[in-house]
């Protein structure tokens, strides 16, 4: 499919353009890309559409939800909160949440939740995706909950129950949510474009996801994929018993649920947020130089250091399968998946997009889209533009 493509970049970043152009090629609908460096905008690309048959075009404001990309966004926002001192990595979750102690979680700490080593993947009570939107009832089941594995005999992607853990803290140290907090101390200062609980004011700029299942037929050639990147192509994750408890329960449409107007306002920030591909690489930006940027200090360096010690290294994830590297919130470069730089931290999103800070380049990158990736065995499209971002910088 030919789209034009948007925007501007250095000319020294026309191998990134190239790329990015040719994901259409592949099956991309709408996507944008925004890259900064050492605080300076250098990327800064979009095209496609918003919708599946291809009747609204993609505009250099458009948002998009990104799933688990919002999980950096949070991670920054608990950062603050241990640069303030109101809360600590070290310290466990009762110390400032006393009913999370029920069921055997009072020796849980902050950073061992921020790093998917509580237990909490899942509840053991049947979900719909309704319930999603009740706080109260989460919370609740989430304190009640036995963890599914000891504490300290590994880690397990908490892929949506995550969200209410952070949000939670937030809300019982500063008497704010999640988003609220976040959107005060993070989006408003740097002026990015990021939201975790989008304001109906917004919804008109949203795209739709499209499901995996409902991809264009990919036209790109595996073996040429293999080719062009530098390690292997990602290979489907090996799924866990814990699995179904994490990602199934419930069951969220891309389309039908995610793209509703309840998820949309709901604050869920392991799934949920809402942003422009200059919002993500904004806040990375500023995180790439350790936290500021033109002026404008988020949290400090040294914080920062913190909020990217090493948790989980090494070990198989027990819900994804597969070699973790994670920090408190963050997830850690695990092959070059934000280029060369094993520094680099950031998140991911199911589907394809992702935003991360390079502290040793000052880079701050994000690629969001619209098309979930179909087939986990081809090369992400993410890190095709990596790849060719890293290629010019070298």
């Amino acid at each position: 499919m030919e789209v034009n493509v948007n925007g501007t970049n250095e000319r020294r970043f026309d191998k990134v353009r190239t790329a990015f152009e040719n994901l259409w090629s592949d099956i991309e609908v709408g996507a944008a890309l925004c890259v900064y460096e050492h605080g300076v905008p250098v990327i800064d690309l979009w095209g496609g559409f918003h919708d599946q048959d291809m009747s609204s075009p993609w505009q250099a404001n458009s948002l998009v939800n990104v799933y688990s990309t919002t999980k950096g966004m949070a991670a920054i926002a608990i950062a603050i909160l241990v640069d303030e001192q109101k809360l600590d990595y070290d310290a466990p979750v009762a110390d400032y949440w006393p009913e999370f102690a029920q069921a055997g979680k009072a020796d849980v700490t902050i950073a061992q939740l921020l790093s998917h080593q509580a237990g909490l993947c899942g509840v053991d009570t049947k979900l719909e995706v309704e319930d999603l939107y009740d706080w109260e009832k989460m919370i609740r089941l989430l304190e009640q909950q036995t963890p599914m594995w000891p504490l300290g005999t590994g880690a397990g992607y908490h892929a949506v129950t995550w969200g209410y853990l952070p949000g939670e803290l937030v809300r019982r140290v500063t008497g704010m949510t999640l988003g609220e907090f976040f959107n005060q101390r993070v989006a408003v200062p740097l002026q990015a474009d990021c939201y975790i609980g989008l304001p109906e004011s917004e919804f008109a700029r949203c795209a739709s996801l499209i499901g995996p299942n409902r991809a264009r037929k990919t036209s790109v050639d595996p073996g040429r994929s293999a080719a062009d990147n530098p390690i292997e192509p990602i290979q489907k994750p090996k799924m866990s018993a814990l699995y179904a408890a994490s990602l199934l329960n419930p069951s969220i449409s891309p389309f039908k649920h995610a793209c509703s107007d309840v998820w949309r306002k709901a604050e869920i920030a392991a799934s949920n947020g809402h942003a422009s591909a200059r919002g993500i690489s904004k806040i990375y930006a500023a995180m790439a130089l350790g936290g500021e940027l033109d002026g404008t200090k988020i949290l400090s360096r040294a914080t920062l250091d913190k909020a990217n010690e090493i948790e989980v290294e090494g070990i198989e994830d027990k819900v994804l399968g597969g070699k973790i590297r994670r920090a408190r919130g963050f997830i850690l470069n695990t092959d070059h998946a934000y280029g060369p730089n094993l520094k680099a931290f950031g998140h991911a999103g199911a589907g394809g997009s992702l935003g991360f800070a390079d502290p040793v380049t000052g880079i701050g990158f994000a690629y969001l889209m619209n098309q979930m990736q179909s087939d986990n065995s081809q090369l992400p499209r993410s890190q095709r533009l990596v790849n060719a971002l890293y290629d010019c910088l070298t």
